[in-house]
């Protein structure tokens, strides 16, 4: 379901931060209602910011070609097997058994935003795409980044929904990830294919500068 359409007191941000690509506003009824709650508990000023929903499994794919080549290029020195490790910390492969949160329409990557929209600090003294800060636990963050987490953290983990821990940003509720993290037998969700889309350019490419 479109969940700005749903809940409109969730925010859609602008632009993804890393990679330009035609993104849509869907996610599954569960996550778009729990987001709605999580929403309703943030303090007045502050928005949830959603960057990413579903991901159409031809994006998902190039996302994990492209982490692949900056990860070899960035690493020369890393065996098959620990580039491999790499690679799937960030970006998991497509996979119809083990499906990639994102294209089940589970997960979310998101942020909070103040009331004109604008991102709250989330990784000070890092920048936005330094790896060290992309950890839930990321050592020597400022007293205002933790504090945004904290906050995001209490908002959401209140609906269900659970984080990823290598990435702060990124959570979910239904997914194969949250069954394994809340110890559920199994996944609510599976893969969702590309339907409607046709005309659309599915393309990924790199922004020039990251950011929002």
């Amino acid at each position: 379901m479109d969940f700005i359409e749903a809940c409109p007191a969730l925010y859609w941000v602008p632009r993804h931060p890393v990679f330009d690509y035609h993104r849509v506003r869907l996610l599954r009824k569960g996550v778009a209602d729990r987001l709605c709650g999580a929403a309703a508990a943030l303090p007045e000023g502050i928005r949830l910011g959603i960057v990413e929903g579903w991901r159409p499994p031809a994006i998902q794919r190039q996302m994990h070609e492209e982490t692949h080549r900056r990860l070899r290029a960035e690493h020369p020195e890393w065996s098959t097997h620990q580039l491999a490790r790499g690679v799937n910390r960030f970006s998991a492969p497509m996979d119809q058994h083990a499906p990639p949160p994102h294209t089940t329409g589970g997960a979310v990557d998101l942020h909070l935003v103040d009331e004109d929209g604008r991102p709250l600090d989330f990784t000070s003294p890092y920048s936005l795409t330094d790896a060290r800060g992309a950890p839930r636990r990321a050592k020597g963050l400022s007293p205002e980044a933790r504090r945004n987490r904290k906050l995001l953290r209490q908002v959401l983990e209140d609906t269900g929904l659970t984080n990823y821990p290598s990435e702060w940003w990124h959570w979910s509720y239904g997914d194969q990830s949250w069954a394994y993290r809340g110890g559920h037998p199994h996944a609510i969700y599976g893969a969702v294919e590309a339907e409607g889309l046709d005309g659309i350019d599915l393309t990924l490419r790199l922004h020039q500068a990251p950011g929002f």
